[in-house]
């Protein structure tokens, strides 16, 4: 029986390790976090990860080894995307763990907004009563097409690229916020700097769409039906 517990056991933890490995290296925990805003193309990711086409196959055929990812043919294009919502929530889990257990990591996030004017971040739950009273006007800045795949409700898509063409249609009388992919993306904080230079009043939501979905149903849903009366503003 002893023997027969620990060749269970070795057969367990030798599957485990497939996700340990999966996840081992930078540039797949990168895709990873790309994927979390919705489906892309091996060629989409490969420009937005700075890598070649083959490359990213190599790192996509690993996460679709562990079951991370699954793919569909479109015309002649194949799209990956996450399993399901479960990956989403262990990367955004481990997002959170690295931020509480390693300094290094927490250094450079001070020291990238210690360098950027010190710009001020909002919470979730704040967000959430705000855009209740309607007296906060969200942007996602992230591209139009991650936008339209999930959003936050009542939040107005200005990709980063085109915000200042957008500036007119902000109140410059109401505090803007600005989100984007999350935790290891700074559009936010771009977007954020861009809008005091014009004389808005603007912070950044750290938290991703993946992390608002992750909150409380009814929070969500109460949101959802006032955000969308009060804060759309395109």
């Amino acid at each position: 029986m002893e023997k027969e517990t620990r060749v269970f056991k070795d057969s367990v933890y030798a599957q485990l390790a497939r996700i340990g490995k999966a996840i081992s290296s930078p540039r797949r925990l990168e895709i990873l976090d790309i994927l979390m805003q919705g489906s892309k193309t091996v060629e989409t990711i490969a420009r937005e990860t700075d890598m070649s086409v083959a490359n990213t196959s190599q790192h996509l055929q690993t996460l679709l080894e562990s079951r991370l990812v699954e793919y569909e043919k479109r015309g002649v294009y194949s799209y990956y995307k996450l399993a399901d919502r479960k990956v989403a929530n262990f990367i955004l889990s481990l997002q959170l763990l690295a931020e509480k257990r390693i300094t290094e990591l927490q250094k450079l996030r001070e020291e990238i907004y210690t360098n950027r004017d010190n710009i001020e971040q909002i919470k979730m739950s704040e967000l959430i009563v705000r855009m209740k009273e309607g007296n906060v006007t969200l942007i996602d800045v992230r591209p139009k097409e991650e936008y339209e795949m999930m959003h936050i409700p009542g939040a107005n898509s200005i990709p980063l690229e085109d915000l200042e063409k957008h500036l007119a249609t902000l109140p410059i009388n109401q505090e803007i916020v600005a989100y984007c992919r999350g935790r290891c993306c700074l559009l936010s904080v771009e977007a954020v700097e861009i809008l005091r230079a014009h004389g808005f009043k603007a912070v950044r939501l750290e938290a991703s769409v993946q992390e608002w979905l992750s909150q409380n149903d009814d929070e969500y849903n109460n949101a959802h039906n006032c955000c969308n009366k009060k804060n759309s503003i395109i």
